[in-house]
């Protein structure tokens, strides 16, 4: 099925180095848990992405969001006579006192400004309800467990990113998730889940349009330059990333990448209880947040392994800013 037509010219949708033209967007295509599973799998394959409706209880999606913006109410993030679940943003506020975990407001993971909200939102990582119920929702985990075909050997790592993205700050920049996982197998999957409603404008995720083969091509044409050169593969994994802008990412602007690339960005909506599962090759990125009505954007990305597989135990600890992955 091709993807739906691109958003109509009343949903602007913004980057880092602007305004994507119409030509320049299309849609995810919705995936349903009751599918078939061999359909599935052939999709993920195919579009580097399966983005799955429903997979998760919305309460229970929803539940954790307030969890998280109760914790970091004490910042002054929330608008006043609001409730922690809805998660808006006070635009009184400065919003370059409320920066989003790894959009570019400091070098690679380290601590960037922002006081108290910097503060509650890494602590958050390590609260009891995030690390050992949301990220090990039995919901995530079975489906994980069938549709990999890992079973028991289905291993969630430790580390997690837990983003926030108030409105009108910077967005994530282009990447894919292998750069950050060097140190074992191109085995992982990814599950980015959304901690809430997020409309079309609202800083979601976006991925380029068959981006996982032009991730493979990239890495795989890096490593055979660094071959070429002489380099033993832990230095071209250390040069591949000095190589790269800030934070290991291929480009701070989406818009330029899709000119040079030809390629679209595809965009969605997402409800809570959404998840979209992504290869270690699919190029991703996010919009800036321009939500109307100043909803803060918060999602998180798991990680997933073959216990029984290599894989890179630098993420089997809690985020921590300069932690080096």
């Amino acid at each position: 099925m091709p993807h739906a037509a691109a958003p109509p010219p009343s949903t602007p949708l913004y980057v880092n180095d602007g305004l994507l033209r119409q030509e320049q967007v299309g849609y995810l295509r919705a995936s349903y848990t009751d599918e078939p599973l061999e359909e599935l799998r052939q999709r993920y394959e195919r579009d580097g992405y399966l983005f799955l409706k429903g997979l998760l209880p919305r309460a229970d999606v929803l539940k954790a969001r307030e969890a998280y913006f109760t914790l970091l109410e004490p910042s002054g993030v929330l608008a006043l006579g609001t409730l922690p679940v809805d998660g808006v943003f006070d635009d009184e506020k400065d919003k370059l006192d409320f920066p989003g975990r790894g959009a570019g407001s400091t070098d690679a993971n380290g601590r960037p400004r922002g006081g108290l909200f910097v503060d509650l939102a890494l602590q958050a990582h390590a609260e009891p309800w995030y690390k050992d119920e949301f990220c090990k929702h039995p919901a995530l985990y079975s489906f994980i467990a069938k549709f990999m075909g890992w079973g028991d050997h289905t291993l969630g790592l430790t580390r997690s990113l837990l983003r926030n993205n108030t409105p009108h700050n910077k967005a994530i920049g282009v990447h894919y998730d292998q750069i950050f996982l060097r140190h074992g197998e191109d085995t992982s999957m990814t599950a980015w889940v959304p901690m809430g409603d997020i409309t079309l404008d609202g800083g979601g995720l976006i991925y380029l349009e068959k981006g996982n083969t032009l991730g493979k091509e990239m890495e795989k044409d890096f490593y055979h330059r660094a071959s070429q050169t002489g380099l033993s593969e832990e230095e071209a994994k250390d040069a591949f990333n000095k190589n790269m802008i800030n934070g290991g990412l291929l480009a701070e602007g989406p818009k330029g990448f899709a000119e040079e690339y030809d390629r679209r960005w595809l965009v969605t909506e997402y409800e809570a209880g959404d998840v979209v599962f992504h290869t270690p090759y699919t190029i991703h990125a996010s919009t800036i947040n321009k939500d109307r009505k100043n909803v803060i954007r918060l999602g998180t990305d798991l990680r997933f392994v073959n216990s029984s597989r290599p894989y890179d135990t630098r993420w089997t600890s809690i985020y921590a800013f300069g932690d080096g992955v």
